[in-house]
């Protein structure tokens, strides 16, 4: 029996009503790891070229990784990827919570779905044995019922991972959510899955992860506690959960206002981490097995904007997207967004950015109140993204259906000059982090196959001067050692950009939380995620073999939107990235230059071993042990 997985991939043909298990051999393992970089052997050999997104044709994958359900903190993800309809290449997500572990305990490692079921179903795996069910009663409820009709109708205990009523009435950006909180965001493969007639995956299991050495997994997971308080970032994440950095963004001028257009709010602090745990902060709940326990459960009973625990709570991008960006300082009015959102399974950051974006055509003239659906669609108006948000959730009205379809899209039916205002990178909104001075973190918005994002690299604080020995000697063990000037993009900076990168994008495929272990500030170093592999699985991985497995999935995705046909003129940032920043707070005045971002992109390929359009190379894939994929690139 092998260590730390279980040999075991399932197969869902739902056209068919087919169920199969395919049993991979190690070395299949070894090389991907899980996650993405395995859902990505599938999609591109079974997905034909220029497959509508929502068609059958369309391949789900749901992977976790070797070291998914083992007794230790930041092991409990999964990736969900597939083609996206929000940019017609490469979708891909991460999702954490309990669900992860359960799949494993259930006896598979990941899902491969395909086709399309004449009917809604749910997929059951119990012990092992997987199931079709209708899923004709589960269709139009929130997450909240849905968990609850599940539980009682498959297990108590059972883990649960839906798409949601925002996907049935054809949200783009709509989410795969777990445990009513828990999202597979950002590429809308809550739609891909909903496009199947595919309602839910529920996950029952006892079976436990076998481990190749417990003692060197006890010893390392004894450090996480006794380190955590001594990591000033990992307390404060412990403490406020992600929404810690409110107030560090706003005071180093990075936290997008009024839709990207200044980089300091003045109603911060009333929808800072701080603010959240004084008020409104009812328990810090936690992933399978993880010590950190930075997820916010927030609870309202009193006044007009009552919030529900079993929701959740805003995170650091949810505050950002429906807080600043939109003008709005009100956190019981941002926890309700949050909870909407975690009611109808759509993404925080997409749906928040998009209101914003609206509320500045609204303001500059680009569209009229009439087109706004009658309401004051202004900056500050908590009242007016709330009723905005409900239209777009239920697709109840003509404003709600075209901003489900994203602010790119809006875009183009307003015209007018709308797009001067889009914060959108391959149809994806931009998260709250500022590329105007986290100028590597730009670059990386611009190349990352699945459009911005701000988990995919290390962020450009880290890699310049003044960065404390703790942070460098780690990066040290991925052969970075030169901090560079502050709001730079050199060279030097590009190749942090793509080395961090390489190791987010192997984190993504072993399936780690990325607060968890990483190349600086977390929990663990990149050492210690070598020793939890390898204690795991019995493996003598190196770091380095560790960062191939990075490679691979970065090439593997480039290789898939190449034969989809994206390339470099897919890898560019918004107009409104290259307008100074207003306002009076330290990057007043920042922008970025297209020539600075144009060079950092030929650099970037060049590191990567990219061709001049940014596709893999047939020798780079072969260098990799994926030359099958070759076969894949265009020409």
């Amino acid at each position: 029996m092998p260590n730390g997985y279980n040999g075991k991939i399932l197969h869902v043909d739902l056209t068919k009503g087919a169920l199969t298990v395919e049993e991979p051999n190690e070395a299949f393992y070894r090389k991907y790891l899980g996650g993405s970089a395995m859902g990505l052997h599938y999609i591109l050999r079974e997905m034909p070229k220029g497959a509508d997104p929502l068609s059958p044709e369309n391949v789900l994958t749901l992977m976790t990784g070797v070291t998914t359900g083992a007794a230790i903190s930041g092991q409990s993800r999964i990736n969900a990827n597939a083609k996206s309809p929000i940019s017609g290449g490469i979708g891909d997500s991460q999702g954490g919570g309990f669900f992860p572990a359960e799949l494993k305990f259930a006896g598979f490692d990941g899902i491969v779905i395909k086709g399309k079921s004449p009917k809604p179903v749910y997929l059951a795996i119990v012990e092992g044995k997987p199931e079709l069910r209708d899923a004709a009663h589960l269709m139009g409820k929130l997450t909240g019922e849905v968990d609850d009709i599940l539980h009682k109708e498959v297990d108590p205990k059972a883990e649960i991972l839906q798409h949601g009523i925002g996907a049935e009435n054809g949200v783009l950006f709509s989410s795969l959510v777990s445990m009513s909180n828990r999202h597979n965001g950002r590429t809308g493969m809550g739609l891909v899955m909903a496009s199947k007639n595919l309602k839910a995956v529920v996950v029952r299991g006892t079976k436990k992860v076998q481990l190749a050495n417990q003692k060197a997994l006890t010893e390392l997971n004894r450090i996480g506690p006794k380190a955590l308080p001594e990591n000033g970032d990992m307390d404060g994440l412990a403490k406020f959960g992600t929404a810690v950095v409110v107030l560090f963004n706003n005071t180093i001028g990075t936290l997008p206002t009024r839709n990207y257009a200044e980089g300091q709010f003045e109603g911060c602090e009333p929808i800072s981490g701080e603010k959240m745990a004084e008020t409104i902060l009812k328990e810090r709940d936690t992933c399978y097995a993880c010590v950190v326990r930075c997820k916010r459960v927030v609870e309202i009973k009193e006044g007009k904007h009552k919030v529900d625990p079993r929701y959740g709570g805003p995170e650091y991008e949810t505050l950002g997207t429906f807080g600043s960006y939109c003008g709005i300082d009100d956190l019981a009015a941002v926890s309700l967004a949050n909870q909407i959102c975690n009611e109808y399974a759509v993404d925080t950051i997409a749906c928040g950015a998009t209101i914003a974006f609206a509320m500045e055509c609204y303001e500059k003239g680009i569209i009229t109140k009439e087109q706004a659906g009658g309401i004051e669609l202004k900056f500050g108006n908590a009242e007016a993204m709330l009723e905005v948000l409900n239209q777009i959730v239920k697709g109840s009205t003509p404003l709600g259906k075209l901003l489900g379809q994203g602010s790119e899209r809006a875009a183009k039916v307003w015209g007018n000059g709308a797009d001067e205002y889009l914060i959108t990178v391959k149809g994806a909104e931009a998260p709250a982090h500022m590329p105007h001075a986290k100028r590597s973190l730009g670059l990386i918005y611009a190349v990352n196959p699945f459009g911005s994002d701000h988990q995919s690299s290390e962020h450009d604080p880290y890699y310049e001067e003044g960065i404390g020995d703790f942070n460098l000697d780690r990066l040290k063990q991925i052969g970075l050692g030169s901090p560079q000037p502050a709001y730079s993009l050199t060279e030097e900076k590009v190749r942090f950009a793509y080395e961090t990168e390489v190791f987010y994008s192997m984190l993504d495929s072993a399936e780690l939380c990325q607060f968890v272990y990483g190349p600086t500030w977390t929990l663990y170093d990149g050492k210690d995620t070598v020793q939890m592999i390898n204690s795991v699985t019995g493996w003598d991985l190196t770091l380095e073999e560790l960062m191939e497995v990075g490679r691979r999935r970065l090439n593997l995705f480039r290789t898939f939107n190449a034969r989809e046909g994206l390339g470099r003129k897919d890898d560019k940032l918004p107009k409104k990235f290259f307008k100074q920043l207003t306002g009076t707070g330290p990057t007043a005045g920042f922008a970025l230059t297209h020539e600075e971002v144009d060079s950092a992109i030929d650099t970037y390929y060049k590191l990567a071993g990219f061709t001049a359009n940014g596709a893999p190379t047939r020798d780079g894939l072969k260098k990799l042990d994926i030359e099958w994929a070759a076969e894949y690139l265009p020409g």
